[in-house]
């Protein structure tokens, strides 16, 4: 016992101490998911004594995604104003010919078909592409057009440069509107018919080592297929909340599109999916403990994303292990759930370190610097109010359906309305009306009221935007929307007419 506690280190060991058993090839690496296996068969030490290196991987859509891209100076050369490639617009950030393509950015022959995630995709790919660029023109720089054909091996440098990447956490997307919505995090049916969400739970990197104790500035990793390094913490990163993510880079000619791929989301736009991946040196037995992670303890929000308001609704608190068995339950229901991420392709880029480190081709780097942990995201500052639907909602005007078609004509002359919510004896929403659909019953000689109400009913919540209320009634030809509560009681309305006066667009 007393030789044990001299002697501390032993159960320690050190990045540069498993680079070289990588060297000599007698390095022991797992993946995450072998490793669970493990802790949970022979135990912590056991493990620590047994393995050098867990690998990570995740492969999902990373819209904050691009590539830095050098092409070089034409001849007689241009200061480039405008570029674009195959049709999508093209970041200059400065200086003469150095550009960056977003993944978002979308073509303008073909948008929601094909943009820079597409692009960054056909560059890695070894395909030839077209360059357009206009430019003001210099006495140093005194073109003012070009059109030329580029591959990957025309440029000087194509970095792939990621503000936020490897998520530590994402939402599980429901929609509770009456209508399907479109979004980064893919269809959503109207009534919380089916759920979204993203990540590889027990693979990821960031859970693997939430503290950041071998993750920081200079870590090496894998990216798209290629060898890449940790710069910094990710754009709104939150390690005091488990919501982390990471800047990244790598050099895309060394990349492969199994590993790196431009989508469409489906009336939302483009994006890159990218299979990143970081193996985490176990120096110590904490490490082992952290790498012990499985899904039933990793845990995320399911959020209503019908609500477009940066503090949208938590409706539940979901484990990855639920999110993958298909289903999840919210309150009393039961909804399917589906991944728009890969867990297949995750495990593939955790195997293919893996197989990285054992032939010696990959080795470990300790990072040069810490990433913050105490950073708070802070959503953005606004110095203009904006405008909700509750802020013009007016008073609605209703009936219940066992009424006569001739009293609800007389109402709508009586409170100079064009629209009349049918409601239960609840209050509850049941069906709209309009003047025009009571004009038409009485020509036709219609008397009852539910032959002529409409069921299908598009409606608004107090706290939504009125430019996105706006946006409905356009979208659906309508001139109104009644103003609901979460049980469907009709609180009011808001007419195209209210919008006009209020957005300044009468």
């Amino acid at each position: 016992m007393e030789e044990k506690a001299l002697n501390p280190q032993k159960n320690t060991r050190t990045v540069a101490e498993i680079n070289e058993k990588i060297r000599k090839g007698d390095a022991q690496v797992l993946t995450a998911e072998e490793m669970k296996r493990l802790v949970e068969s022979s135990g912590v030490e056991v493990a620590f004594k047994e393995v050098d290196v867990v690998t990570t991987g995740t492969f999902g859509a990373m819209c904050s995604s691009g590539a830095i891209i050098n092409v070089g100076h034409s001849d007689p050369p241009i200061k480039i104003d405008n570029a674009w490639i195959n049709n999508v617009p093209i970041c200059h950030p400065g200086a003469a010919v150095d550009l960056y393509i977003g993944a978002t950015a979308m073509s303008e022959t073909e948008p929601f078909e094909y943009g820079g995630g597409h692009l960054i995709e056909d560059l890695v790919n070894g395909e030839e592409v077209e360059l357009r660029a206009t430019a003001y023109g210099t006495d140093c720089y005194p073109r003012t057009q070009l059109k030329t054909n580029l591959t990957k091996d025309d440029l000087n440098q194509f970095y792939l440069l990621n503000f936020r990447n490897c998520y530590q956490h994402y939402n599980c997307a429901v929609n509770g509107r009456d209508e399907t919505i479109y979004t980064y995090m893919g269809k959503l049916l109207p009534r919380m018919k089916n759920a979204t969400y993203s990540g590889a739970g027990e693979l990821n990197p960031l859970m693997n080592d939430p503290d950041y104790e071998t993750i920081g500035i200079g870590t090496r990793i894998f990216l798209g297929g290629g060898q890449g390094y940790v710069i910094g913490e990710g754009t709104q990163h939150e390690a005091s909340s488990q919501n982390g993510t990471l800047m990244v880079r790598g050099d895309a000619k060394k990349m492969n599109t199994e590993f790196l791929r431009g989508a469409s989301f489906t009336r939302y736009g483009t994006t890159l999916y990218i299979g990143l991946g970081i193996p985490i040196p176990i120096l110590n037995e904490g490490l082992v403990k952290k790498t012990a992670i499985r899904d039933e303890e990793i845990f995320t929000n399911v959020v209503d994303y019908g609500v477009p308001r940066r503090d949208r609704p938590k409706l539940a608190k979901v484990s990855y292990k639920e999110l993958k068995s298909g289903s999840v339950t919210v309150g009393d229901r039961k909804i399917r759930v589906s991944s728009l991420s890969s867990l297949k392709t995750a495990r593939s880029v955790a195997s293919t370190l893996k197989a990285w480190i054992d032939e010696g081709e990959f080795f470990l780097s300790a990072p040069v610097e810490t990433l913050p942990l105490d950073t708070k995201f802070k959503g953005m500052k606004q110095t203009e109010a904006t405008a909700y639907v509750a802020n013009v909602m007016q008073a609605a005007v209703t009936c219940k359906e066992t009424e006569e078609v001739s009293a609800i004509a007389k109402r709508i002359v009586t409170k100079s309305v064009n629209h009349i919510m049918v409601v239960d004896d609840q209050g509850r929403l049941n069906g709209i009306v309009t003047s025009w659909d009571i004009t038409r019953a009485l020509a036709e000689g219609k008397t009852v009221l539910s032959d002529i109400v409409t069921r299908r009913v598009f409606t608004a919540k107090l706290d939504e935007p009125l430019e996105t209320a706006s946006k409905r009634m356009a979208q659906h030809h309508i001139s109104a929307l009644p103003v609901i509560d979460n049980e469907q009681k009709v609180l009011g309305i808001v007419t195209s007419e209210d919008v006009s006066k209020l957005l300044g667009r009468s």
